[in-house]
């Protein structure tokens, strides 16, 4: 069985420590405003490469930063900064949709990564690109049928990036989809003139709407009223099939999602890929695996198209369907390394032995555990109000930026 790369979204330091802390072979990350979640999540900032860079060799992680947007001739300066800084970092790899950042990017000898705004659905395609990439990105509009004809077609023809070796393919496998072509949306823009295209999505597919015939007044009957909002993709059923179409790469989706989201889609689909690797992988862990990767951000799960549907699956609601949700505590004061005792101030909320709680932090990335013992100002207590110093044991070093919360049961409303 061909043994695949996942790859993790990042961004900020608490998901890329969660990524780490999980199992990812890769990370994704963007910098400044040149990536398709400029405006979406918190991002880093240039200063950060050297550090993102440490801490991913540390565990032996490639680093891909994103800088797939449509660049303008005003932005050009600075994207050779963000290149020639993450040469510097000695950051992996570039994933370019624009043929500036793609130029930039080997005039400086990154490697670089096809992303899917190219949207690449052939073997000609990817034989053009290959004179610049060494992994590509495929539209996430093909059936698994067609991306293995196309990497079948890799093999046969022996097609080669600019480092000599085979091209890669990588695909989505778990996280939001748009309603447009590989994301290539101008709806936001159309809306709001903030363009989805450079990073700026307002996401306003994901609202509710009323369809009115402009000559009659009627209003449409929709059976579904969030129609232009697909629900997230997830591939953990079929995942042996998805390995079989001769993939290389495995990206997660979710650069806005919270740590937790992160340590719990990585850690299930590595479980997965392993379990897959040593002939492990059967029904009962899947139902397992799917109960966990619904505890987090989600809007319900599909397929996408890579089974053959013609049409999405669209959500049925704008938010999330996660059956769990966190309720913030308070932060950290201090830890104790001899003991291995992490000491919190509670500033909301009541927490009781049995709670799962998860603390989060830039260094901790996510830990999610079930309480079984702490002290209440210097008592050993069964509940912790506001107000209240709790200590609790830990063999994670915390720092007082972190923060405690508890895991509650979360209704999905129908």
């Amino acid at each position: 069985m061909n043994r695949i790369e996942l790859m993790a979204p990042a961004g900020n330091f608490e998901s890329l420590q969660a990524a780490l802390d999980n199992g990812t072979d890769s990370v994704y990350f963007g910098v400044e405003q040149f990536n398709m979640r400029a405006r979406a999540s918190i991002n880093f900032a240039l200063d950060d490469l050297e550090e993102i860079s440490r801490r991913c060799k540390e565990k032996d992680v490639r680093t891909y930063l994103t800088l797939n947007t449509i660049i303008y001739d005003h932005d050009l300066s600075i994207v050779k900064t963000l290149v020639k800084s993450a040469k510097e970092a000695d950051i992996t790899a570039v994933i370019a949709m624009d043929q500036a950042v793609i130029a930039i990017a080997r005039e400086f000898d990154m490697e670089v990564h096809i992303s899917t705004q190219i949207n690449i659905t052939n073997i000609e395609t990817v034989k053009f690109y290959a004179m610049f990439a060494d992994t590509m990105v495929l539209s996430r509009e093909l059936s698994l049928r067609q991306v293995k004809k196309i990497t079948e077609q890799i093999k046969k023809e022996q097609i080669k990036g600019p480092s000599g070796r085979l091209v890669e393919v990588e695909i989505f496998g778990h996280g939001a989809l748009c309603m447009a072509v590989s994301g290539k949306c101008y709806m936001s823009l159309h809306a709001y003139n903030s363009s989805a295209n450079r990073g700026a999505c307002k996401q306003n597919c994901r609202k509710k709407y009323t369809v009115i015939d402009q000559d009659t007044g009627v209003e449409m009957e929709l059976d579904n009223e969030y129609i232009m909002s697909p629900k997230d993709l997830c591939t953990i059923d079929f995942l042996d099939e998805v390995i079989d179409a001769g993939i290389k790469v495995l990206k997660i989706e979710g650069r806005g999602r919270a740590p937790e989201y992160v340590a719990k889609v990585i850690s299930c689909y590595r479980a997965a890929i392993d379990s897959i690797a040593n002939g492990t992988y059967d029904k009962e862990k899947v139902i397992s695996w799917m109960q966990q990767l619904e505890k987090v951000y989600n809007r319900g799960f599909w397929n996408g198209y890579y089974l053959g549907q013609r049409l999405g699956e669209w959500s049925k609601g704008s938010g999330s369907h996660a059956t769990q949700k966190k309720v913030y505590l308070g932060k950290g004061l201090h830890y104790y390394p001899k003991a291995k005792i992490g000491e919190f101030k509670i500033d909301a909320y009541d927490l009781e032995i049995g709670d799962a709680v998860l603390i989060t932090g830039s260094t901790t990335g996510a830990k999610e555990f079930m309480l079984n013992e702490m002290l209440v100002n210097d008592q050993k207590l069964d509940k912790a109000k506001k107000g209240d110093s709790v200590t609790i044991p830990l063999d994670f070093r915390i720092r007082t930026s972190d923060k405690l919360y508890k895991i509650v049961e979360h209704k999905v409303e129908a």
